[in-house]
C-alpha cells in the first residue's frame, strides 16, 4: 500500500502565508503548513507550465 498525498489546498496555502505575514506563527510552523498544504506541487506545476511572475 503506497501513500498518495492529497491534492494541494490553495486556501490552506494562503492561510499559512497570511499567518506568517501577521507574525502569528514561527517560521518552522509556517514552512510545515506550506509543505503539508502542497506548496511543492503548486510550484512544480507552475514551473512545468512555463509560468513567470509579472512585476
Amino acid at each position: 500500500m503506497s501513500f498518495v498525498p492529497p491534492p494541494p489546498d490553495l486556501h490552506k496555502l494562503q492561510t499559512a502565508w497570511e499567518e506568517w505575514e501577521r507574525g502569528e506563527q514561527p517560521p518552522g510552523k509556517v514552512l510545515a503548513n506550506l509543505k503539508t498544504a502542497g506548496l511543492g506541487f503548486v510550484l512544480a506545476e507552475l514551473v512545468e507550465s512555463g509560468w513567470s511572475p509579472t512585476a
